[in-house]
């Protein structure tokens, strides 16, 4: 199916299903995903193959600027953004200067849309590096990815690049204490003759006993809205969004949002 790249280092506004008027920083390159999973459901597409195309990341002067001028031509037609969201090609924690462009970011947003939000979508596979942690800490919306509770069903949704440890991630995510909300999505269907549903009752249940081990600041349950590389992909009911995020409630106490 078709998929797309962002091909702007600062896009959009956009309308997200998540977080309102959203203008997103890509810090990634922008004629190629780079990605520390494959998610068989991302709108982006597949990772290229190793080897084939040399990452050139945005330079954080060049990511200010551009930034800063997004803001100063949203502010001069009174259309300031919701939130400020680090998004795009892949994993934004991946550019190596992702902290320092992160404070950036906070001092622009403070000058010209205080009252807009910062958000980063992370697929929390850098969780081990102390900066990122640390960066991570200042934003407000601190979106972090957790698809599943067994650690084979991660394998096959997100396609993990290199070794993954599913305990080693949910210590990580603990970390934040709180300050952190996680982001799942329901999918059915089957990739490379594997079934694949997330929503069963045993998936659902190891899934919100990591939730009751990590304690986040609440959940976004989400399913398909766009095109996905892999073609047997099949989306979830709003209503069996809504029966899951009932559920997480009286099991645990947690908020949860649901977009279908």
């Amino acid at each position: 199916m078709p998929t797309f790249l962002f091909d702007q280092t600062i896009f959009g506004p956009v309308i997200s299903r998540r977080l309102g008027v959203s203008l997103g920083i890509n810090l990634l390159p922008n004629d190629s995903k780079l990605c520390s999973f494959d998610c068989i459901y991302c709108e982006c597409g597949w990772n290229p193959q190793k080897g084939t195309v040399k990452a050139i990341f945005p330079q954080r002067t060049e990511v200010k600027r551009l930034l800063h001028e997004k803001l100063i031509e949203m502010k001069s037609e009174n259309k300031l953004p919701d939130v400020i969201t680090f998004a795009g090609n892949g994993e934004p924690t991946l550019h190596p200067q992702f902290p320092f462009i992160l404070d950036d970011t906070l001092q622009l947003r403070s000058e010209h849309c205080p009252n807009a939000r910062i958000a980063v979508l992370s697929n929390s596979t850098t969780l081990h590096k102390t900066k990122v942690v640390e960066a991570l800490k200042k934003v407000d919306d601190n979106i972090l990815k957790l698809d599943a509770g067994i650690l084979s069903t991660i394998k096959i949704l997100d396609q993990p690049v290199g070794r993954f440890n599913l305990r080693q991630v949910v210590e990580n995510l603990k970390q934040f204490e709180g300050k952190q909300i996680i982001q799942t999505m329901f999918i059915r269907g089957s990739f490379q003759g594997k079934s694949l549903d997330n929503t069963s009752e045993t998936e659902l249940a190891a899934w919100i006993a990591l939730l009751k081990d990590i304690r986040p600041k609440s959940v976004m349950i989400y399913t398909l809205a766009r095109d996905t590389p892999a073609t047997d992909l099949h989306k979830v009911t709003t209503i069996e969004l809504e029966f899951i995020a009932v559920r997480v409630r009286d099991e645990t106490g947690l908020e949860v949002q649901v977009s279908g």
